[in-house]
C-alpha cells in the first residue's frame, strides 16, 4: 500500500548527518560504523528503502533555528545564517530532483499526477522497485527562523515552501516551541497573516501550549500538526492534550502520529538504557486508535514518523528497523478492526486529500 509520510528530515539527516541518501541504509550502517555520535550506524531512513516500501509522497523539512542558543548544524547565531542553510537544504532536495530522483510537489495538479503515476505502478509492475517513480517532496519548514521578516515569505513561496511550523525547540524568533512557556513574539502574528495570504498551511507541532492557542486565534487557513501524539498517552509537553487534539480536528486537520520512543510511552529517557520498557509500533497504533476515537472517523489522523530525526534504531519501536517498515501499520491497524479503507486513509488518503483541499483554496 502506498504510504505518505507527514514528517522527515532528510536534508537534515544528508547534509548536516553527511549521509549519501541515495545510498540504501545497511551501507550507510557499514560505512558509520567506526564513527562516534549520536544516531551513527544505526540510520533508518534512504532514499531506495523509501522506494522498494512505495513511501510515495512524504513531507520533509526545512531545518535551520536561531533561537539564541547556539547548537552545531541545527541553531544558528543570526537570522542570515538560518536563512542560508534553510536555503541550502531547498538546494539539496532540487538537486536530487534535478537528477531525477525525487519530484518537488508545489500544486494541485502535480500531487494528483504524482499519486496517479504512483497508483499506476503498484498496478502495472509488480511492485518491481527499480521502476517507481520519483519520490514525491512537499517542503515545509520546521522552525520558521530562516524567514528573516514576514514579508519576505512570498520569496519562499516561489521557491517551493508549502508548510510552516512556527517553532521548533525553544523559544524561537517567532514563536515558544517545545520545552518553553512562552507564546508568540512580536513577528508571529504578521508571519501569520502572511502565511494565510499565501494559503500556506500552519503546522501546530512542536509550538508551545502558548503558542498553540495564539497561532489559532489569528491563523484562520488549514491547519496540521505532522508529527504529534496524544499527551494523554505520553503526558509531556511536546504532545497534545486532548482539547488541542480537538481542535485541530474542528479545524478539519490532520494528525500525524509520530514514532520516537518517547513520544510513544512516558518514562522512556532518550539516550538511557530502557530494556525494562519494549515498545513495539502496537503503541504508535494506540495513539492512532485514541485520536480516531475522539473524531470518530479513521479521516483526520495520518503517518508522521520522524524517523531519523537526529537519532536511530534505538530510540524507535523495536519491530521498526528502517522506513519500510511502515508497511506493518497494514497488519497492525487491521488487528485493532481497521477495515482496508480506513487503513488506506491512515497510510496515505489523508495527507493526500489535506493537500487537495489546502491547494484548492489558492
Amino acid at each position: 500500500m502506498l504510504i505518505v509520510d507527514g514528517h522527515l528530515d532528510l536534508a537534515l539527516n544528508a547534509l548536516q548527518n553527511n549521509r549519501d541518501l541515495l545510498l540504501d541504509a545497511y551501507t550507510t550502517r557499514v560505512l558509520e560504523s567506526n564513527t562516534p555520535g549520536k544516531g551513527k550506524a544505526k540510520g533508518t531512513v534512504a532514499l531506495p528503502e523509501m522506494r522498494r516500501d512505495r513511501v510515495a509522497l512524504c513531507f520533509t523539512t526545512l531545518c535551520a533555528r536561531c533561537t539564541g542558543r547556539a547548537a552545531p548544524h541545527i541553531d544558528f547565531g543570526s537570522p542570515a545564517q538560518a536563512y542560508g542553510i534553510a536555503h541550502g537544504q531547498l538546494a539539496y532536495y532540487r538537486g536530487l530532483e534535478r537528477e531525477g530522483h525525487v519530484r518537488v510537489v508545489a500544486a494541485r495538479e502535480t500531487l494528483d499526477r504524482h499519486i496517479d503515476e504512483w497508483r499506476r505502478w503498484e498496478i502495472e509492475s509488480d511492485g518491481d522497485p527499480s521502476t517507481t517513480p520519483a519520490l514525491g517532496l512537499v517542503v515545509s519548514m520546521e522552525s520558521a527562523d530562516p524567514v528573516m521578516t514576514p514579508d519576505q515569505l512570498q520569496e519562499w513561496w516561489e521557491a517551493g515552501l508549502r508548510l510552516i511550523g512556527p517553532a521548533h525547540f525553544g523559544l524561537g524568533r517567532y514563536a515558544g516551541g517545545t520545552g518553553c512557556n512562552h507564546g508568540l513574539t512580536e513577528l508571529g502574528p504578521p508571519l501569520l497573516r502572511e502565511m494565510e495570504r499565501l494559503v500556506i498551511p500552519l503546522d501546530l507541532t512542536h509550538l508551545s501550549d502558548e503558542s498553540f492557542w495564539e497561532a489559532l486565534d489569528i491563523y484562520g487557513g488549514r491547519v496540521l500538526a505532522s508529527h504529534t501524539n496524544s499527551r494523554t498517552l505520553a503526558p509531556h509537553q511536546r504532545e497534545f492534550d486532548d482539547a488541542q487534539l480537538r481542535a485541530i480536528l474542528d479545524r478539519d486537520g490532520v494528525i500525524g502520529v509520530t514514532r520516537g520512543n518517547w513520544q510513544l510511552l512516558h518514562g522512556w529517557i532518550v539516550g538511557a538504557k530502557n530494556e525494562h520498557l519494549h515498545l513495539t509500533l502496537d503503541r504508535a497504533v494506540d495513539h492512532i486508535d485514541y485520536i480516531c476515537q475522539m473524531a470518530g472517523d479513521s479521516k483526520h489522523v495520518a503517518i508522521g514518523s520522524d524517523l531519523d530525526g537526529g537519532v536511530g534504531t534505538d530510540e524507535f519501536p523495536a519491530d521498526l528497523d528502517t522506513i519500510a517498515d511502515l508497511q506493518r501499520f497494514n497488519e497492525r491497524l487491521a488487528d485493532r478492526g481497521y477495515k482496508p479503507d480506513a487503513v488506506a486513509d491512515i497510510l496515505h488518503n489523508n495527507w493526500i486529500e489535506f493537500l487537495r483541499k489546502a491547494w484548492s483554496d489558492s
